[in-house]
């Protein structure tokens, strides 16, 4: 053998020695079998792939935290050096430990934890295709800078937030693409079908669900980020085709419990990335159109629990395909997009690794400030202890889930404070059984995020909603106090629910008040299970217990053919939705109506349809099927609107049109077969811009508000083009709190008291029903509780419509002008869906 070809042997044998330590870590391309950017890499392939990773490196771990609604598999991964790995349940605790979430002693062992979030909006598809390039780029041996970053850095990565949507989208692209991309915007490969892949199964979009965990994908992710509580954390997003990268620092408004240090490291991060971005020429834009005030996005909800949160956008988006052709003419693929998003991601861990002390030292400091000595202008807020307990369990199992403190005030006292209810300071009792949360404790920031009564905005020009208090959200009374009281920790979420039975073993009628959703629930499952129920349309005493209209009386009279299972169906779901039931011995009560009476009205069991698809908002059609799907656990059909007219609506007794356009869809003549069907008996029930498209229709008498007071002045029409959009702040209500009178003596109002508290999104202003019912209503231009509402706006809601009901043959129309189900997070307005599905009608 001469000396060549023994060297090729040696180095040949010396290979595949070698190959388990290094040549089994493949790069994404060499695995995949294609470069990224040339295709899209669907889930089950990311997965795929990232396991590969975590099994050949020694720097990557991988852990399932749950699945999709559609049974997709969801993950993280760690990433770190091996030392820092085999310490890895050490370095998780003292980073809880040290900011007062968990009990322990805290070692020197302490590490920069940076948390990178990926592809939340389904159709913005780049960032998964970034993180498998970044993993790779992170674990292999021949990168020593960040062979050096993972040293002090553990790195946890989400590679797929939401796989649903972009599964929807990535099938729906290979199906109408060719074998190249056509880059031409009018391109069908550009024009993405309802829903879009954006949003995720029940069509959420999960970037709006971060605080209020709403959504199955949500409450997966934040019992992971419980046990780890990161000092940085990144979410990546796409926006407009023809939009430059944007990234950190962000735009005001920023909330208040913003610190200057968060503030300043955002900056630092940015000029980081700047380096990089000016190196290659790409365009960037800073400070503009994403602000930090709304809680619940992947920047927001994180900063507001002590991390640098941050998004960063990426031009794209669902119409953006493999390629498109911008407006200046050149073609962004998605080779350039993922590119962008990888490069920031690198910058961040490097940053991140660079101040590592600092960023451990001031997270800490955000804890310990907020327990010792904690910001705002409250320091205690009050829940009153004589709430319907069914919210107030729902709010305490909130604040238990947000690892937020509280207790009872202990003892009786008066002292000055903000009523939610009135929106005024003035003398408050506070009794030692009300619930005190104060904000004297390590999630005090987040304690005064929730909680406080109109939070500050530095610019009226928002990203998105400007209020969102835990006692509107919930229907709660309470107040907000400037007085430090330390609650006696002596209760628990489950004091509030202490179900019990009283009365007749073998009752005539089972009676359950009605108060909260829970209650539709139990209503729900019975009715789904045969039992025919009734529902009072006044109070009444029997057996000296007091029940409200609305209370549902059960007779074993109309209910004979279930026989012995009769009991057991109505004591089984009582046991299920934690209800206190009376067994009424009797038909005859003390006061009111007795049994037989038409004041105890029938309640025919509802048969609903859904009408989605096309030309309807695809958010609020999903905020409607997740409520009946998820929520009360009843049946609604969907339809798709495209088979509107060849539907047998008679199938149906109730009919519900989400928000929409509907171009195309509701035609003459499709209004005219719902209106038919709905004077012949039918209930519907309309959201927001649908009532716009009836309003004025034969048969439907919502009329918009005309409002000629705010006709522009002469000042206004000569007005600076550059002052065009903060001079329309004045007639904008991007989403606050309104104070909205109730007539609750209408079944639609059953379970509220005299005031509701609404959540208003838009402008839209409609006139008082001139027949039927309006039940509830804004009556003052001082309705507004908290939130910003111009003083246009304001003026312009004066007297109008929230929600109301009117006549239409022997049918109803529900207009539903407030939408009660916004984000699925409005807890205090799921009963009137429910009121008007059982009770309204009948």
């Amino acid at each position: 053998m001469n000396k060549r070809a023994w060297l090729i042997t040696f180095l040949l044998l010396l290979s595949s020695i070698a190959s388990p330590i290094f040549a089994q870590l493949q790069s994404p391309e060499d695995y995949l079998g294609y470069e990224l950017g040339q295709r899209w890499t669907p889930h089950h392939n990311v997965l795929d792939y990232v396991s590969h990773v975590a099994e050949e490196s020694n720097l990557v771990t991988i852990h399932s935290y749950g699945e999709t609604y559609e049974h997709r598999e969801l993950v993280y991964l760690i990433v770190t050096n091996p030392e820092n790995h085999e310490n890895i349940e050490e370095i998780r605790l003292n980073n809880l430990r040290m900011i007062g979430l968990q009990e322990g002693e805290i070692t020197e062992n302490q590490k920069a934890i940076v948390w990178l979030s990926y592809n939340v909006h389904g159709n913005e598809t780049s960032s998964s295709e970034a993180a498998l390039k970044t993993l790779y780029e992170l674990v292999q041996p021949g990168n020593r800078e960040a062979k050096n970053w993972l040293e002090n850095t553990v790195v946890l990565m989400d590679p797929m937030i939401n796989p649903d949507g972009r599964d929807r989208y990535v099938n729906w692209y290979k199906q109408v693409a060719g074998e190249s991309p056509d880059a031409s915007p009018i391109a069908r490969e550009h024009d993405e079908p309802w829903p879009g892949g954006r949003s995720n199964h029940y069509l959420f979009d999960l970037n709006r669900d971060w605080a209020w965990q709403v959504q199955k994908e949500t409450q997966q992710r934040f019992d992971i980020y419980k046990q780890w509580y990161p000092h940085i954390h990144v979410d990546y997003h796409e926006q407009g085709y023809n939009s430059p990268y944007y990234f950190a620092p962000a735009a005001e408004p920023f909330h208040k419990v913003i610190t200057e240090w968060q503030r300043e490291f955002q900056t630092t991060i940015g000029e980081n990335h700047i380096q990089y971005f000016d190196e290659e020429g790409w365009l960037y834009f800073t400070k503009e159109r994403f602000d930090l005030f709304y809680p619940s996005y992947g920047d927001t909800w994180p900063t507001f629990h002590g991390a640098i949160g941050m998004t960063y956008e990426q031009a794209g988006g669902g119409s953006a395909g493999l390629a498109i052709q911008k407006a200046e003419g050149d073609t962004l693929t998605l080779k350039d997009r993922l590119m962008h998003h990888y490069t920031t991601g690198m910058s961040t861990v490097e940053v991140s690794s660079q101040h590592a002390d600092r960023l451990i030292e001031e997270f800490q400091r955000y804890f310990n400030e907020a327990e010792e000595n904690p910001a705002g202008e409250y320091k205690t807020f009050v829940i009153k202890a004589g709430n319907q307990p069914d919210k107030i369990y729902d709010l305490l199992s909130d604040l238990d889930n947000n690892q937020i403190e509280y207790g009872t005030a202990g003892e009786d006292r008066n002292l000055d404070g903000y009523d939610y209810s009135t929106g005024e300071t003035e003398r408050v009792s506070i009794s030692d059984d009300d619930i005190i949360v104060s904000a004297y404790q390590p999630q005090g920031n987040f304690v005064r995020v929730l909680f406080e009564p109109n939070p500050e905005l530095s610019d009226s020009l928002t990203y998105d909603i400007t209020a969102w208090d835990a006692h509107y959200r919930y229907g709660l009374e309470g107040y907000a106090l400037e007085n430090r009281i330390n609650p006696e920790m002596d209760i628990r979420a489950d004091d509030f629910r202490s179900p019990d039975y009283t009365g007749s073993d073998q009752p005539y009628a089972y009676i359950l008040d009605w108060s909260s959703l829970d209650d539709a629930r139990f209503l729900a499952e019975i009715t789904q299970k045969g039992v025919k129920s009734r529902f009072s349309k006044i109070d009444f005493d029997i057996g000296g217990k007091t029940f409200k209209k609305g209370s549902l009386v059960i007779t074993r009279n109309n209910n004979d053919e279930l026989g012995d299972s009769f009991d057991e169906i109505i004591q089984n779901a009582a046991r299920n939705h934690h209800r206190s039931l009376y067994g009424s011995p009797s038909g005859y009560v003390d006061s009111g109506s007795d049994f037989g009476s038409g004041n105890v009205e029938y309640i025919e069991e509802p048969k609903v349809a859904l009408l989605i698809g096309e030309g309807t908002s695809s958010l609020n059609a999903g905020e409607i099927w997740h409520f009946f799907d998820q929520q009360l656990n009843y049946p609604a059909t969907l339809i798709n609107t495209n088979n509107l007219i060849s539907t047998n609506l008679n199938s149906f007794n109730v009919l519900i049109l989400p928000s929409g356009y509907y171009s195309g869809i509701l035609t003459d003549h499709a209004i005219e077969k719902i209106s038919s069907w709905t004077s012949s008996g039918g209930k519907l029930i309309t959201f927001g811009n649908t009532n716009r498209i009836l309003a004025g229709r034969d048969g439907f008498q919502l009329q918009q508000k005309v409002n000629q007071e705010n006709e522009p002045t002469n000042e206004e029409m000569l007005r600076p083009y550059e002052d065009r959009t903060r001079n329309r702040a004045s007639s904008r209500v991007p989403g606050s709190i309104f104070k909205t009178s109730v007539d609750n003596s209408h079944p639609l109002a059953y379970g509220y008291e005299e005031f509701y508290y609404s959540l208003k999104t838009d402008e839209d202003t409609y006139e008082y029903l001139d027949t039927g019912w309006n039940v509830g209503t804004v009556q003052s231009s001082e309705a507004n509780m908290s939130g910003f509402a111009g003083y246009k706006a304001k003026q312009e809601l004066e007297n109008t419509l929230s929600f109301g009901v009117q006549p239409h043959g022997s049918g109803q129309v529900i207009y539903f002008i407030d939408n009660p189900l916004y984000r699925g997070f409005w807890e205090n307005g799921k009963l009137l869906i429910a009121n008007a599905v059982f009770f309204v009608g009948n």
